[in-house]
C-alpha cells in the first residue's frame, strides 16, 4: 500500500464513533424534549427542577459533536478484534435471570447468572462454577431477606429456610 492509500485509509471517519456521536444526540434531544414537555417547575427561582436536565442534555450534546468531530478526524486509537462469545454469555445469564427469578427464585437465577458470567470471563467449568453461584446467591439471598428483613424472591431453594 503507498503512502496516499494509507493517509485515505486513515482518514476515513470511524463508524463506530459516528453512532456513538448520533446516539449521543438522541439521547441529548430526548432529555430535552422529556424535561420540556413535564411542564415549569417553580418560577421564584433561577435555578429550578428543570436545570440539570437541561445542562445534561446540553453535556451529552456537546460530547456528541466532539465526537464526531474526532470520528471525522482519525484520532480515536484502532480497536482490538472483539469476541462475541463472552458477551453473549453475559446477555445470556441476564435474561435467564430475568426469566428465572419468580419461577426459580432469587438464589438459582442469581447462580446461573454469576456461571454465564464466569464462564464469559473463562473461569471454570460450568458444573463448578453453577454449585459456586448457587451457594453463593443463596448466602446473599439470607443476608437480605432474613437479616435485613428485604424482599426477594423465594423459589424452591429459599422456601426451604
Amino acid at each position: 500500500m503507498s503512502q496516499t492509500d494509507h493517509q485515505q485509509a486513515k482518514r476515513r471517519p470511524d463508524r463506530a464513533a459516528l453512532v456513538i456521536a448520533a446516539a449521543l444526540a438522541i439521547v441529548a434531544v430526548v432529555i430535552a424534549w422529556s424535561t420540556a414537555s413535564h411542564g415549569a417547575g417553580a418560577n421564584y427561582a433561577r435555578v429550578g427542577p428543570t436545570t440539570f436536565p437541561y445542562f445534561i442534555a446540553a453535556v451529552f450534546l456537546g460530547l456528541s459533536i466532539w465526537t464526531a468531530f474526532e470520528a471525522f478526524r482519525g484520532d480515536f486509537p484502532e480497536r482490538e478484534h472483539q469476541e462475541i462469545s463472552p458477551i453473549l454469555w453475559i446477555v445470556g445469564g441476564l435474561v435467564a435471570q430475568m426469566l428465572l427469578l419468580k419461577v426459580a427464585g432469587f438464589a438459582i437465577a442469581t447462580g446461573l447468572l454469576f456461571a454465564a458470567t464466569a464462564r464469559a470471563f473463562g473461569r471454570g467449568p460450568l458444573w463448578q462454577t453453577i454449585p459456586i453461584g448457587l451457594v453463593l446467591s443463596f448466602i446473599i439471598w439470607i443476608i437480605f431477606a432474613k437479616g435485613l428483613q428485604l424482599s426477594l424472591p423465594a423459589g424452591p431453594l429459599e422456601r426451604l429456610f
